[in-house]
């Protein structure tokens, strides 16, 4: 008897990323599910992730979700690390929701933001580990595939050039980083191979799309697209995927917080991707409302925190540091700062009584302590704020600070540094 004939049947309508069969073929797998295909259905027939309906026939269908899950659960077709990736013409994500509304869905809520600008880096070759080991200060010897860490390239005096934020993938090492630094950590880290050095860099930007969704309902889209296994595990963790046979990877961490995910993917699944998380009810977040989320976070950025006039330990990026892996570059630095306990400034949050302008003094008691590295209007404009680098002996958390001449500011831990382990010559990372 035909499902549609009856009163009331369960009918298996696979729903998801896939187009129309009338553009695209079906998977064969497909065909060998259990389920039947029913054309009536075809408009919202898609790649493998199915959900389960109850059909009524009469006058008017009525269906009842009982579980989504829009993700094929299959490795990519090009293993794992967009090794073959090609520039495709797709259309900017450009519809995003009023940055009040997206700040309060990133607080209390889930907001998805596209961070395609932001530069991402492929390290191939049988020695990558090794080398990004000797050319940035976190431990990659440590790392296995699947994992991953924040690990920040410097200089040889150990001054900031960006934060990068590293997946050991089967083949590869990728790295995001900043969209201001891409092209110089690129032309930095093809300087430093060696005739031997079997590394491969290549500038993978174009080719990939990357979004980041961030708040405390992150979780339960990731869990409603069947995801549910990279909930609980370490930052930088990774799992691989596929969005209508296009690869895709998610990560923990969002790069401004280690709660959150990032999703990183073929620019040709951005537009079905993106449609399929603001559907599950993530706030679509703009440019303008991502740096407010920034600041207000506390991490450090290029040309601002992450400047030449600052070392890694006052910017307070202990967690992507090691100590004891031997040399690389800014080691000698790094350990004299931790050994003699040279840090003399620390980066703080700054609440202040109106919007100053970025780059003013910091003053204490009347002596200049500091200064304004980033500062936001905030959240309805009216709770602005801002970051800061304050020297030790001048002012530290809960003092009243004057910004800019007449602006009085508070001292104020922020979330992604006071998730910082400061550490000593006895550390053992």
């Amino acid at each position: 008897m035909s499902p549609i004939a009856t009163t009331t049947t369960s009918v298996a309508i696979i729903t998801g990323f896939l187009p129309s069969p009338s553009k695209h073929s079906l998977p064969e797998r497909l065909y060998q599910s259990q389920w039947q295909w029913y054309p009536r259905f075809h408009r919202i027939l898609s790649f493998r992730a199915f959900s389960y309906y109850n059909y009524k026939s009469n006058d008017k269908a009525q269906f009842s979700v009982c579980r989504t899950l829009p993700f094929d659960l299959s490795p990519p077709p090009i293993d794992h690390d967009f090794s073959d990736g090609t520039a495709a013409e797709v259309g900017t994500i450009g519809v995003y929701d009023d940055d009040d509304v997206a700040l309060d869905a990133a607080e209390n809520g889930a907001a998805v933001v596209d961070l395609s600008h932001c530069g991402r880096i492929r390290v191939a070759g049988e020695d990558r580990i090794q080398f990004l080991h000797n050319q940035s200060t976190a431990n990659f010897e440590s790392l296995a595939e699947g994992q991953g860490c924040d690990t920040v390239f410097v200089t040889p005096t150990a001054r900031t050039i960006d934060i990068a934020h590293a997946w050991v993938m089967k083949n590869a090492i990728m790295l995001v980083v900043s969209p201001v630094t891409r092209e110089r950590i690129t032309k930095m880290l093809e300087k430093y191979i060696f005739i031997s050095d079997k590394v491969e860099i290549k500038d993978i930007t174009e080719q990939t799309s990357m979004f980041a969704l961030v708040g405390p309902a992150s979780n339960q889209i990731i869990k409603r697209f069947g995801l549910a296994d990279l909930l609980g595990q370490p930052y930088g963790s990774h799992k691989h995927y596929s969005v209508g046979g296009m690869p895709l990877t998610v990560a923990v961490g969002s790069i401004v917080s280690e709660e959150g995910f990032l999703l990183l993917m073929s620019p040709n699944a951005a537009g079905t991707v993106w449609k399929a998380l603001t559907a599950q009810g993530a706030i679509a977040m703009g440019p303008s409302a991502w740096e407010t989320f920034r600041v207000l976070q506390g991490r450090p950025a290029p040309d601002k925190e992450l400047t030449d006039e600052f070392n890694v330990l006052e910017a307070g990026l202990w967690n992507s540091v090691s100590l004891n892996k031997g040399c690389y570059k800014g080691q000698e630095t790094i350990s004299r700062l931790v050994t003699y306990d040279g840090v003399k400034q620390k980066l703080w949050g700054i609440r202040l009584s109106s919007l100053v302008e970025e780059g003013s003094d910091i003053t204490f008691d009347g002596k200049k302590v500091g200064k304004l590295t980033s500062s936001t209007a905030g959240k309805r404009a009216s709770v602005p704020f801002g970051l800061g680098y304050i020297k030790r002996r001048g002012a530290s958390k809960g003092d009243t600070v004057i910004v800019g001449g007449n602006v009085v500011g508070t001292v104020v831990e922020v979330p992604f540094l006071a998730r910082q382990r400061p550490l000593s010559k006895d550390s053992t990372s």
